[in-house]
């Protein structure tokens, strides 16, 4: 059997990492797309300690920084024949507003913009693979409103709204994704993690931090988190809930914003623009 290239962001900790690590098991090449190389290569070498597999791969890639971005995609398209799975699962959710290097708002880049370009510069790979993509959304995306005459969050900015929008978008673009390239063998989906234990949340202020706090007793491991994902990544037979949304390894109803078709065109169409800069 053909070993499976995988591409993953966002693995140094959390439900990356244990994503990482139970894909690495199971004999998958992985190619660790992180923006720290210090904590990658100990990651690398604890799954490779771990698992016994040495298929395991450093990409620098900060995904605020569309130039790293290309840079990570340049470098995996000059490695690499085909991947067969991309697994888009860094995020942030930021107290504050904070912008990019590219003057662009920091949630809508991490959780959004950065995937998409990162995406699309490995959609040649992608195809010859025909891969599974995979963002980690969140049923945060229930309270999200696509902001499209804000989308930057220039006013009034809220960390929860910001966030939720964006895993919103997320949702929107395995849609975009299924329905784009879904007739030459792409297959893309989203999902909810579930409320996970992880220091993702770190730095939150005032209520946002108390509502975090009070969630403490309902939240799950980073290991029961990444289930759904490496479910994703290796299940057979799911070509006929391509585009869908997923919770606990089964599909599941989305909020009805998140079935906007036009929203989800549009949202594309600024993405391209945008990725430019």
């Amino acid at each position: 059997m053909a070993v499976k290239t995988t591409i993953i962001t966002g693995a140094t900790s959390g439900i990356g990492q244990e994503t990482a690590l139970a894909l690495a098991k199971q004999g998958h090449a992985l190619y660790l797309l992180v923006r720290n190389t210090i904590k990658g290569d100990r990651l690398k070498e604890h799954i490779i300690t771990t698992t016994g597999n040495k298929e395991i791969f450093i990409v620098k890639c900060d995904l605020t920084n569309l130039q790293s971005v290309r840079d990570a995609a340049a470098e995996l398209n000059s490695k690499l024949f085909s991947i067969t799975v991309l697994i888009n699962n860094a995020g942030g959710i930021f107290a504050e507003r904070q912008t990019t290097q590219n003057g662009l708002e920091m949630t809508f880049t991490t959780n959004h913009l950065g995937h998409f370009l990162l995406t699309e510069s490995l959609m040649p790979l992608l195809l010859k693979g025909q891969a599974r993509i995979i963002n980690v959304s969140s049923e945060a995306h229930r309270m999200g409103k696509p902001k499209f005459d804000d989308l930057q969050f220039e006013q009034g900015y809220s960390p929860f709204k910001a966030y939720g929008m964006n895993k919103l978008f997320n949702i929107y673009f395995a849609q975009s994704l299924a329905q784009k390239y879904g007739d030459k063998g792409i297959l893309a989906f989203s999902l909810h993690p579930g409320l996970v234990a992880t220091s993702f949340s770190t730095g939150l202020k005032g209520i946002e931090k108390i509502i975090m706090w009070l969630a403490q007793p309902f939240m799950i491991t980073a290991e029961q988190g990444a289930e759904t994902s490496i479910f994703l990544a290796t299940a057979a037979r799911l070509e006929k809930h391509n585009g869908s949304y997923f919770k606990k390894k089964k599909v599941a109803k989305t909020s009805s914003t998140a079935q906007n078709a036009d929203c989800r065109d549009r949202l594309w169409a600024i993405s391209e623009k945008l990725m430019a800069r």
